[in-house]
């Protein structure tokens, strides 16, 4: 059975990741400080400001490295050159997790696998250079997923905004951003079957169609909340922005590529 190590599998994408994969394969990820995973053999404590990742490694001889870290960006550059390291001289695969953020200098236009990727946050950049290291390792070792922004019943992002409600407090929202989105759940399942079917290359996994940030938060609290909500509204520019990756190279099949109504009714 293929073996899988999954990078930061106790956090909110990574552990979604290791529930989906794990009847499946042999499936191992890392914790830091969440204790609770301590006493699963399948799971390895790693601090990437520590180092250590070699071991965990040469222990697992994972096929395939599923990148969800987070963490201090310098040490996870360090942690990524130990990866592409191993990668490149075992049989192995990893997929990175990346971000819409790569793009998020266009603002005129979503983003397509394989445009050209500029930055003008900080995020992004990282995103960018990690992205670049592993566009030098040879065609079929590497899976970039670029993600936009996701949501789940137990994301940290849905838990902020069910807080704000309790508290009535107003939510921060940006009505001239077009995003798209997915969740927790169908990305697993996207990922799930880029594994099986051994897909190599840049994927955009996001819903089908767009909508603007504030519309998007805006249904979610009516929708799961029966309530109009209160709403800071932020505007980053005057003219309409684009945060949203979509497929035109690498589509998945129509089944599971959610739209943003579908993202919605999960969490309502």
């Amino acid at each position: 059975m293929k073996s899988i190590l999954i990078l930061g599998g106790s956090g909110f994408i990574g552990n979604a990741l290791y529930k989906e994969l794990g009847p499946y394969f042999n499936t191992f990820g890392t914790f830091n400080n969440n204790l609770k995973f301590r006493d699963n053999k399948h799971f390895f404590q790693y601090d990437i400001e520590k180092g250590g990742l070699n071991d965990i490694l040469n222990e697992v001889k994972p096929k395939l490295i599923i990148s969800a870290l987070r963490g201090r960006f310098n040490a996870q550059l360090d942690s990524h050159s130990c990866i592409i390291e191993y990668v490149k001289f075992n049989n192995c695969r990893v997929m990175f997790l990346s971000s819409a953020n790569v793009f998020d200098s266009f603002r005129h236009y979503p983003s397509y696998e394989y445009d050209k990727t500029l930055s003008e946050s900080i995020y992004g950049h990282f995103k960018i250079k990690i992205e670049n290291q592993l566009m030098n390792l040879p065609i079929g070792k590497f899976i970039i997923i670029r993600l936009p922004m996701i949501f789940g019943i137990n994301a940290p992002r849905t838990q902020d905004i069910d807080k704000a409600i309790i508290e009535n407090k107003a939510i921060e929202v940006f009505p001239n951003t077009i995003i798209n989105v997915n969740s927790d759940v169908r990305l697993s399942q996207q990922i799930h079957y880029i594994i099986n079917h051994k897909k190599t290359g840049i994927f955009h996994l996001g819903s089908t169609d767009l909508i603007s940030h504030f519309d998007f938060i805006k249904t979610l609290v009516e929708k799961r909340h029966s309530k109009i909500g209160k709403y800071k509204h932020v505007f980053s520019t005057n003219n309409i922005r684009y945060l949203a990756t979509l497929p035109k190279e690498n589509k998945l099949p129509q089944y599971i590529q959610p739209s943003y109504n579908d993202i919605l009714d999960e969490l309502s």
